[in-house]
C-alpha cells in the first residue's frame, strides 16, 4: 500500500482520518491530498467508507482522528460554511427544488458567492437587481455549456433523470468552487450519457482560470478510469491502494476486494451482486 498523503501547501489534505459510530469503525487511518486541478477518484465496494469520507469533508461527519486541511492550514468544515470555503457537492440522487425552475436552481448554487448584500436583496435595491441580473446571465451561460438552456424555464420533475443530474452539476458549477465532491454522477446514466459526462467532468480543472479540484465517488469503472488522474481505493474502511488508474488497475488486493466485482456487475444487465449488496 502506497504511505499516507503527506501535507502540502496547496489543496484539501486529509491526514490520519478514523471515523467510528459505536463499535463500527466507519474509516481507520485514512489520507488522501486532492491538489489544485486533480480529478481523484474514491472507489471501493458498497459500504466500504467512501459516502462517509465526503462527508467528513463536508463537515456532516467529525473525525474521531486524524485532521482535515486546505492549502495548509486546519479546516473544520460545516455544512453551512461550504460554499463560502469553495466546496460544492451534487447528492447520489438529484436533489433539486422541485418548486423552482430550471435555471432558479441554477442561480441559488450561485447564491452565497453573489455580491450584493441581504439588505441591498431584501429591499429590492438597484445594486441587488444588477446582481439578479448577472447572476441569471451566468447561469445561462451554465446551462447552455452543459446543453441544457432549452430547459431552462422547465420544472425539473418533468424533465428526464440524465437532464435533471446535469442541473444538479450546474447548480454546483454555478458557486465556482475550488472543489467539488462528485457523488455517483452516473448513477442512472446511460452508455451514451456517460460518455458525454466523461467529457464534462475532464473540463472541470480548467473552468475560471484552472484550479478546481474534483473528488469523484463512483462504481462505474469506465467513467473512473477514463477522468481521473488518481484514485483511493478504500475497503472495510481502509485505504488499500493509491495511485494512477493503471496502477490501481493492475494492483492484485483492488482486483481481490473490488474491481473483478465492479466489472463481473458492470457486464450483466442484472442488479448489484450479493458480495456488493452485502456491503451496503
Amino acid at each position: 500500500m502506497d504511505q499516507p498523503a503527506e501535507p502540502h501547501p496547496d489543496g484539501l489534505a486529509l491526514h490520519g482520518i478514523g471515523v467510528r459510530f459505536g463499535g463500527l469503525v466507519a474509516l481507520d487511518d485514512v489520507s488522501l491530498r486532492l491538489p489544485p486541478g486533480a480529478i481523484v477518484g474514491v472507489i471501493g465496494p458498497n459500504g466500504a467508507g467512501k459516502t462517509t469520507l465526503f462527508n467528513v469533508v463536508c463537515g456532516f461527519v467529525a473525525p474521531t482522528s486524524g485532521s482535515v486541511s486546505l492549502d495548509g492550514r486546519p479546516l473544520r468544515p460545516r455544512p453551512h460554511r461550504l460554499t463560502a470555503l469553495g466546496i460544492a457537492r451534487t447528492l447520489q440522487g438529484v436533489g433539486l427544488f422541485s418548486g423552482m425552475s430550471v435555471l432558479d436552481n441554477v442561480m441559488a448554487g450561485a447564491t452565497a458567492a453573489a455580491r450584493a448584500g441581504f439588505v441591498a436583496a431584501l429591499f429590492g435595491l438597484p445594486r441587488s437587481d444588477r446582481e439578479e441580473r448577472r447572476l441569471r446571465a451566468e447561469a445561462m451561460t451554465l446551462l447552455d455549456e452543459l446543453g441544457i438552456a432549452a430547459h431552462a424555464a422547465a420544472a425539473p420533475a418533468t424533465l428526464p433523470y440524465a437532464i435533471r443530474k446535469r442541473v444538479a452539476l450546474a447548480r454546483a458549477l454555478a458557486a465556482r468552487p475550488r472543489l467539488l465532491l462528485l457523488d455517483e454522477p452516473a448513477g442512472g446514466l446511460g452508455a451514451d450519457e456517460i460518455e458525454e459526462l466523461a467529457a464534462l467532468i475532464t473540463a472541470l480543472p480548467t473552468r475560471h482560470g484552472g484550479g478546481c479540484a474534483v473528488m469523484l465517488v463512483e462504481h462505474h469503472m469506465d467513467l473512473v478510469m477514463a477522468v481521473c488522474d488518481e484514485i483511493a481505493v478504500l475497503d472495510f474502511g481502509r485505504l488499500i491502494a493509491s495511485g494512477t488508474p493503471q496502477q490501481v488497475r493492475e494492483d492484485p488486493a483492488v482486483i481481490d476486494a473490488y474491481l473483478g466485482a465492479a466489472v463481473e456487475s458492470q457486464t450483466r444487465p442484472d442488479p448489484p451482486t450479493a458480495r456488493q449488496g452485502s456491503r451496503a
